[in-house]
C-alpha cells in the first residue's frame, strides 16, 4: 500500500520522541507548501501516515521535525540555549508507489535517518 510514515526515536534516552511537531511540505524548485502538521504520540509515531492513497505521489518531499521544544522538555530546562538542534529538515524523494518510512533519530546533538520498511 502507498504511504508515508515516520517515528522519532531519542537515542539518548532510548525512548521515542513524544509530542513533536512535524510538518510535511510538497517541494517544487524551491517553492515549498505546507502539506499537513502532525504531532508524534507516546510511540513517537503520528496516528495516521502522513500521506496514504490519493494524496501519496511522487516528486520532492520534505519533513521538518521541530525537536528544539522536546529536548528543552525532556531536558528540564538544563539544555544550554540556543539549542544546538532546532528544527530537523529532511528532504527526500518519492520515485514509486511503495511504502515510504522515514523514521528521525535523534539526540540533542546528532541524527540520522534512512528509508525504512
Amino acid at each position: 500500500m502507498k504511504r508515508l510514515t515516520t517515528h522519532v526515536l531519542d537515542t539518548a534516552s532510548g525512548k521515542p520522541g513524544n509530542n513533536i511537531k512535524i510538518e510535511l511540505f510538497s517541494v517544487q524548485g524551491k517553492e515549498r507548501t505546507l502539506v499537513k502538521t502532525l504531532v508524534t504520540n507516546d510511540d513517537g509515531r503520528t496516528d495516521k501516515p502522513l500521506l496514504e492513497g490519493d494524496a501519496f505521489s511522487k516528486g520532492v518531499w520534505e519533513l521538518l521535525f521541530h525537536v528544539g521544544d522536546y529536548f528543552a522538555e525532556s531536558a528540564q530546562g538544563k539544555q544550554d540555549a540556543p539549542a544546538f538542534l532546532d528544527e530537523i529538515p529532511i528532504c527526500f524523494g518519492i520515485s514509486s508507489d511503495a511504502h515510504y518510512h522515514v523514521p528521525l533519530l535523534v539526540s540533542p546533538w546528532s541524527y540520522s535517518t534512512y528509508r525504512g520498511s
